[in-house]
């Protein structure tokens, strides 16, 4: 998170615009795909999700929620509309009513996963609780599981362990790289 913040500003809206052209290349002919809303240092931008809905793709972004013991749930869904973002739990932003349910994540032809880094056998670290790795069992199989990163967020070995799902790809400013024996391509 460190090195995301020493990123100057310029440096991070350039990586931020290519990595918005990758997705939108990626994306080229998918009806929907999941994605996240950047918050901080994250890479991403709204101007990236919003280029896909101006160009027909359904963006489902993630809604965060703790069951009555505090403890994170899988992910339920809601789509994106340019403007129409509420204040929620966590500190974050996320699309209005309707929600749907994490089931909902089955119908993304590509996810975009929010990590700190991934390692080349697709470990992801991401920020502890485990919202992700709740959800993504509920993806199709065959569905790319992207982490979009800065350059040099590419590590040799991320501890893992049983309840972590791993990505299939990582996107940086240079494109994408299939990790761990993903298959899928763009």
């Amino acid at each position: 998170m460190q090195a995301r913040r020493a990123l100057s500003p310029a440096e991070r809206e350039k990586q931020n615009d290519a990595l918005a052209a990758h997705v939108v290349t990626a994306s080229a002919g998918l009806a929907v795909i999941a994605a996240y809303l950047p918050v901080g240092s994250e890479p991403g931008s709204v101007r990236m999700l919003d280029t896909l809905v101006g160009r027909g793709v359904q963006v489902l972004l993630p809604v965060a929620r703790n069951d009555e013991e505090g403890t994170p749930t899988a992910l339920a869904w809601g789509r994106y509309r340019p403007g129409e973002l509420v204040d929620a739990p966590f500190g974050l932003r996320e699309p209005a009513a309707p929600e749907f349910g994490a089931a909902a994540l089955a119908d993304a032809e590509l996810i975009l996963v929010p990590a700190l880094a991934v390692d080349r056998r697709g470990n992801r670290l991401g920020r502890g609780a485990g919202f992700y790795d709740r959800s993504l069992r509920f993806a199709a199989p065959a569905t790319a599981l992207i982490t979009p990163l800065f350059v040099g967020e590419i590590l040799d070995e991320i501890p893992a362990g049983p309840h972590d799902v791993p990505v299939t790809h990582a996107l940086t400013a240079d494109g994408l790289v299939t990790l761990g024996g993903g298959t899928w391509r763009t």
